[in-house]
């Protein structure tokens, strides 16, 4: 893996959570291949257009998001490339109740004229509940 593989990805990471907290639409859905799938909730939209309208759908119902990624492993094989992604997001509902959000990201990038792009993100919640973790926990954990 070239260095540069690796920041060039790191940033793509940035730019994906930046525009979530920006609420960016286009810079969100920038981040994404023209193919992308993103598979959250039991849904699994394919093509950029759908997982962006997707996106809104959740965003409409989540008046204030702040999304923190964490570490992130990543494995580059020429111009693909395989991601792990743990974060934190805090939230309020439409109802104004706390939110938080801890989970990982598994992801399938390639590398496009315009840079890396998402082809898959595959999001696994580790807890969704009160921000003080009162909430249920998952039984297991899809490493």
């Amino acid at each position: 893996m070239r260095q540069s593989d690796e920041t060039e990805i790191r940033d793509l990471l940035a730019r994906y959570a930046d525009a979530v907290n920006r609420r960016d639409t286009e810079a969100w859905g920038d981040t994404w291949a023209e193919d992308g799938c993103w598979r959250i909730l039991g849904m699994a939209p394919e093509g950029r257009a759908a997982v962006v309208a997707l996106w809104q759908k959740l965003m409409a119902g989540i008046p204030f998001v702040l999304q923190l990624p964490g570490q992130a492993l990543i494995e580059v094989d020429g111009d693909e490339a395989r991601c792990r992604v743990y974060l934190s997001e805090y939230g309020r509902s439409a109802d104004g109740a706390g939110l938080l959000t801890l989970g990982v990201y598994h992801d399938r990038l390639r590398r496009e004229p315009a840079g890396w792009r998402f082809r898959e993100r595959r999001f696994e919640p580790l807890y969704s509940g009160a921000p003080d973790l009162s909430g249920p926990l998952p039984e297991t954990v899809d490493n």
